[in-house]
């Protein structure tokens, strides 16, 4: 069962204790960030107009010129432009209209002018303050987790935290013949690039055998692990898949957790603050909290800054800590960013009528066009890299900013528009994209494509 990684957990943590390379992180006490009282941030009731800055934006004319006319190799200006075009911006991740906060502005400026922007090392040498363990205590209780260890980014908490698994794997019994012993991973096909990643990265390890199971098909999986000796199993997958915009089967996978006991590895990256009546994420969402063991997000999309997290217990975050390549050998996180990170999800928390626009947003979308989507996240496939690019020219002529999705990251047939909605963005703004979007692709076949890759809840 799942409670057989907290047995391994330790095991691991006394082989390091043994070794005298366990380690603890003492953050570096800065005077003003206690827990903030429940005021100490100005919020809102509604959208206002500094929201609106992180949906429009301007691009040169000289850029506009070389997007309209598909040549990628010429570089853009790099000085201010005397001209300049106003977009619309729906291709970003700021889910929430966050980064132009003024809470959010205010606490950067703050730490900076009191702090300077450090941090002036990596987090076990001398790069971790109260301003880190404050946010980490913060994300943990979003998380319904025991703690929380902050990374530079999303994708080096992915690489820290499959090492550690790989690591763990490697610590196994005498015969290094057995069958039986390691560590199985299993993995979604369509996970993101730094799951992927970190998972080659375990393999070289030693003793980690990867299973990759076709896209949400819990069948697969199923007969993956009902196939599958070892003991020591780890499941792992996107909350929300940025390419195609669908959820993973939360309920299914809590279901063959109990059945297999595997670990449950979820990377929340797209969910975190949006999803969940408390923003909790998407295991909140399905009512799965309790059932993931490992939380893996980031705060540089509905938080709006910059950085990763890995919301687990106190013991799998000492054990990361220590064990975690890409934590260790990274500089902290500037403390400016994580002061803003950490009033960006207070202010998320407190201003609920974010959660409530975006999902307005989302069902005034499919009212329009008919496409059943499900998230905020909305993937258009068009056909040919030709396509695609034709159908971005069209949008940005109407005023909007949306890029082609071509390969590598998607395959060559599967090219697309990948548009993203905002808390910022308006109803009028999603009657303008749709009313577009109609001009230069049919909405209906792209929806008849797009019901055909999400899978049913």
């Amino acid at each position: 069962m799942s409670w057989c990684w907290d047995e391994w957990v330790e095991q691991a943590l006394s082989t390091l204790d043994s070794m005298k390379v366990l380690r603890t992180l003492r953050p570096i006490h800065y005077s003003s960030p206690k827990t903030p009282p429940d005021n100490a941030h100005q919020v809102f009731d509604d959208i206002r107009q500094w929201d609106r800055a992180s949906v429009e934006v301007q691009i040169a004319d000289s850029t506009f010129h070389t997007w309209l006319q598909g040549d990628d190799d010429q570089d853009s200006e790099c000085q201010c432009p005397k001209l300049s075009r106003k977009l619309l911006l729906f291709s970003g991740n700021d889910y929430l209209g966050l980064t132009s906060h003024p809470a959010v502005a205010n606490a950067a400026a703050k730490a900076v002018h009191e702090h300077g922007m450090g941090p002036r090392g990596s987090a076990l040498i001398c790069g971790y303050t109260t301003y880190h363990r404050l946010l980490e205590s913060c994300l943990a209780e979003s998380k319904n987790k025991e703690d929380c260890l902050l990374c530079p980014t999303g994708f080096s908490a992915n690489m820290a935290f499959m090492t550690v698994a790989g690591y763990i794997g490697s610590l196994s019994a005498d015969n290094k013949t057995d069958c039986h012993d390691g560590v199985a991973i299993f993995s979604d096909a369509l996970n993101h690039a730094s799951i992927i990643d970190g998972i080659r990265l375990a393999e070289r390890q030693g003793r980690v055998h990867v299973f990759i199971y076709k896209h949400c098909d819990m069948s697969h999986l199923n007969g993956l692990l009902s196939n599958c000796t070892m003991k020591k199993k780890i499941v792992v997958t996107d909350s929300l898949f940025s390419m195609d915009g669908d959820f993973a089967p939360m309920v299914q996978l809590s279901k063959l957790r109990k059945k297999h006991g595997f670990l449950l590895v979820v990377d929340d990256a797209h969910g975190t603050l949006v999803c969940g009546k408390n923003g909790g994420g998407v295991p909140e969402e399905f009512g799965c909290a309790n059932d993931v063991d490992i939380c893996i997000g980031t705060l540089s999309k509905a938080v709006g800054c910059h950085g990763g997290f890995i919301a687990c217990s106190k013991r799998w975050k000492q054990l990361i800590q220590s064990r975690g390549r890409a934590f260790i050998f990274s500089t902290s996180s500037p403390v400016p960013i994580i002061a803003a990170a950490h009033a960006a999800v207070v202010v998320a928390k407190k201003e609920t009528w974010r959660r409530k626009a975006i999902w307005n947003r989302v069902q005034e979308f499919r009212t329009l066009t008919g496409i059943p989507i499900t998230s905020h996240i909305i993937s258009l496939i068009v056909g040919s890299e030709e396509q695609a690019l034709k159908a971005s020219r069209h949008m940005l002529k109407c005023g909007f900013h949306i890029t082609a999705i071509r390969p590598p990251t998607v395959p060559p047939n599967l090219c697309r528009l990948r548009i993203t909605l905002s808390a910022a963005h308006t109803k009028n703004d999603i009657r303008k994209l749709t009313f577009a979007l109609s001009q230069c692709i049919s909405l209906r076949e792209s929806g008849y494509i797009y019901t055909n890759v999400t899978p049913k809840l």
